[in-house]
């Protein structure tokens, strides 16, 4: 990535006045962003950044700068000013750098850099002519498409050096409808990483249908009702649940800081025996997948909760130093302007054995969540209170009027030992994760489940 650069010596020079551990993490990343709003296409923003950051390690504390300025001389000006935290003498450590493959293989088939920007453009705008041309109720529409190639090279003093080229495509639709002094939005999101074959499996038509459909259903729908009840969660409902209730409680800097539920609980009953949660950043095309971490750790599959026990967290190099531990591949940061820090990748329950249609029909009385909205947790406690962006009651085992405005909200340790049911199937969802002012891409996914009650919030009867 950089032409005529001694990585060895640029990390040498960080170690000059002592210190555990030094890494280089060098980043381009080239984007492309087209958003519609307004009926018409406000921005087309395509560039590049690069730039490269610099860790010292000591004593369990981190040293971190970046810069731009990609040269030998730039980058030993960075390094012994990272160094300068350290502030004692220390030996010349022997650092010989040693290429590490990579064993996965996230196949991206159709590069989006080389496909026309007319040609990215046109899909925005199908999707946008087709959600406003679905209900005369349909008010606005946003339609968002982006691509990102990100070249990542992480060089380190344990004599690592790695290189991942990570590619990925977003599209998503959001439509807001009106009627009768009610406003409803309907919100779609596809991608991963993934190239231009994204619209193999989800054409602009189909992912505006569906955001437009939803915020017209909404509409028509009647309120929630309130008070505890069953409640199936759909595959299609997305893994906020699992992301929010119990995903960031298990990252490791939490958990040592004594800011997670889940502390010190290794080996405890955390969840039903039907339930089994994985964070795996191995899946092909999923949001949250990558060859190495942003740390030069291979990705990996990580079971964290294994028949409801509690079996460890998610770690990166710092954290993993601290309690003892490898790395679980779990450093993650937003760009070379961050430190990394633990952080999910593709997080799920696992599938059951149950036939999704037998959970519902096994549920007398009600709510279905077809899909989820956004959702907040206290990580110290596991409560949790989430958006439902659209909802059914379940009246005597059918699926039936469609309600809106409805909350969940519990405890996560507390629900997720409730669960007496787990579907044989499994779907996901895309976001992007916020934690400590970074974001990174990430997937949630899970199967159909019951909770046999949790409070729902909505109108009172």
């Amino acid at each position: 990535m950089i032409a005529e650069v001694d990585f060895s010596k640029i990390l040498k020079q960080a170690l000059k006045r002592g210190g555990d551990f030094a890494e280089l993490f060098l980043e381009k990343t080239s984007t492309c962003s087209i958003v519609c709003e307004d009926d018409r296409i406000e921005r087309i923003i395509t560039g590049t950044d690069a730039g490269v950051g610099l860790r010292v390690i000591f004593d369990h504390k981190t040293s971190y700068g970046y810069c731009n300025a990609l040269s030998q001389k730039g980058l030993l000006e960075l390094a012994s000013s990272v160094s300068s935290a350290v502030g004692a003498k220390a030996e010349p450590v022997d650092i010989q750098l040693a290429t590490k493959p990579s064993s996965s293989n996230l196949e991206v088939r159709l590069l989006p850099d080389g496909v026309p920007m007319s040609q990215k453009v046109s899909m925005v705008e199908r999707a946008n002519q087709r959600a406003r041309s679905r209900d005369q109720r349909v008010r606005q529409v946003k339609v968002l498409y982006r691509d990102y190639n990100q070249k990542v090279t992480v060089a380190n003093s344990k004599d690592v050096f790695v290189e991942d080229n990570r590619i990925g495509t977003i599209f998503l639709v959001q439509v807001v409808s009106v009627q009768d002094g009610i406003t409803q939005t309907g919100y779609e999101p596809v991608g991963g990483s993934i190239g231009f074959e994204l619209f193999d499996a989800y054409s602009p038509e189909q992912v505006a249908d569906i955001a437009a459909n939803r915020s017209l259903l909404m509409l028509e729908a009647r309120e929630a009702p309130m008070g505890r009840m069953p409640v199936v969660l759909s595959s299609e409902a997305g893994g906020t649940m699992i992301h929010e209730a119990i995903g960031h409680g298990l990252e490791a800097d939490l958990v040592q800081q004594g800011l997670s539920v889940y502390a010190d609980r290794v080996g405890e009953e955390m969840a039903s025996p039907l339930v089994t949660v994985v964070d795996d950043s191995t899946l092909p095309q999923k949001r949250g997948s990558f060859c190495f971490d942003d740390e030069g750790t291979p990705s990996r599959r990580t079971t964290l909760v294994d028949k409801g026990i509690l079996k460890g967290y998610l770690f990166d190099r710092l954290t993993g130093g601290k309690g003892g531990v490898q790395s679980t591949g779990n450093g993650r940061r937003e760009s070379y302007h961050y430190k990394p820090v633990p952080r999910m990748t593709n997080t799920f329950i696992a599938p059951g054995s149950s036939n999704p249609g037998e959970i519902i029909r096994s549920t007398h009385k009600g709510l279905f969540v077809n899909k989820m909205g956004g959702g907040q947790v206290d990580t110290v406690n596991g409560n949790f209170v989430f958006e439902v962006s659209e909802g059914y009651l379940i009246v005597n085992g059918q699926v039936e009027d469609p309600v809106r405005g409805a909350t969940l909200t519990g405890n996560g340790p507390d629900i997720l030992k409730q669960i007496d049911m787990v579907g044989n199937d499994l779907g996901f969802t895309i976001g992007t994760c916020g934690k400590e002012g970074q974001g990174v891409p990430v997937a949630s996914g899970q199967p159909t489940l019951r909770i046999p009650e949790i409070v729902v919030g909505g109108k009172a009867k």
